[in-house]
């Protein structure tokens, strides 16, 4: 079930299964975890900020009965976190259904992680591709399907990925920055879902994007810069324009959840423009299907991360 009718309550029943929630801590994380928790899900919150992980799982308890919740630090910006993240995580958990690769950042001044990557690319995606390479054995460990979900934007489609200057070290535009990094999230979803394919494997791989919804996302750019009329403009739109947190995280519920879902799907609103509505199946931009690019994408972090993932190559 989708399109204008699938919502919270559609959900399947989650007892038993243990679920990674990056950016867990507030907008379209904090809900799909109190979404997850609701049906019954164990949910591993992945924030880089424990105080604020801390009150938003309290906060979740106090609204679900018998919340299973569990805070653990990770820090996309800086690969030696989530590698601890890792390590913490399977000495605890011997299985995992989902994981939500979900937490970002947009259109924010230029900075560099801890890697020394431009720090939208080197969030938004590579941070979550080292994650879900060290995670694959756990999944596919896991009796059953299991699932990675990435979640894009709508903006990817003004994307391309800069080749040639990856870090944005030569020019930088905040949004095309975001842009690449959104791109490079479908993509990586489609090519794990080839990947995952060749190989035969139990685990799939979907894309999500929220359509525009109303989070906490968007402050982080225009406060970064100071700008109190982009932070005023901010919260007009999403006033007027945006839907709900708890809509926007609508897709990501679906795609981690819902029975018709297949590897390599992309699920958004269904609602106007892409930017509302009830999560529907969609097709993502032209470019986010080219095989060729994807698998440079793929090779490229490889290298920046020095993750391999254990998969055979898929075939164009």
């Amino acid at each position: 079930m989708a399109g204008d009718s699938w919502n919270h309550e559609d959900m399947p029943d989650q007892s038993g299964r243990t679920i990674i929630v990056t950016g867990a801590n507030s907008g379209l994380g904090y809900e799909a975890t109190k979404a997850f928790a609701r049906e019954g899900a164990h949910v591993v919150m992945a924030c880089r900020s424990l105080d604020s992980a801390h009150t938003a799982r309290d906060e979740i308890r106090e609204a679900v009965d018998g919340a299973s919740l569990e805070v653990m630090e990770l820090d996309l910006a800086d690969l030696s976190s989530v590698r601890s993240f890792v390590d913490a995580f399977e000495r605890e958990q011997s299985e995992l259904h989902v994981l939500c690769n979900n937490a970002g950042v947009m259109a924010i001044p230029r900075r560099e992680t801890a890697d020394g990557f431009e720090m939208q690319f080197g969030v938004n995606h590579l941070g979550h591709f080292v994650l879900t390479g060290l995670l694959l054995d756990r999944l596919e460990e896991t009796p059953g399907e299991t699932r990675v979900v990435t979640q894009s934007s709508g903006v990817h489609e003004r994307g391309d990925i800069d080749f040639d200057d990856i870090h944005h070290e030569e020019t930088y535009d905040k949004w095309d920055a975001y842009a690449q990094s959104k791109l490079a999230n479908v993509l990586f979803a489609y090519e794990l879902d080839r990947r995952l394919r060749v190989a035969n494997a139990s685990v799939t791989s979907v894309a999500c994007h929220p359509g525009y919804a109303a989070t906490n996302l968007q402050r982080r750019g225009p406060e970064m810069e100071g700008s109190t009329l982009r932070l005023w403009a901010m919260r007009i739109a999403n006033t007027v324009v945006a839907q709900s947190s708890e809509q926007g995280a609508l897709p990501m519920l679906y795609a981690a959840t819902a029975t018709d879902i297949d590897g390599g799907d992309y699920v958004g609103p269904g609602g106007f423009m892409g930017m509302r509505g009830a999560p529907e199946k969609q097709r993502s931009s032209d470019i986010s299907y080219d095989t060729e690019r994807s698998r440079r994408l793929w090779m490229v972090s490889e290298e920046l991360t020095a993750i391999s993932f254990d998969l055979p190559s898929a075939e164009s």
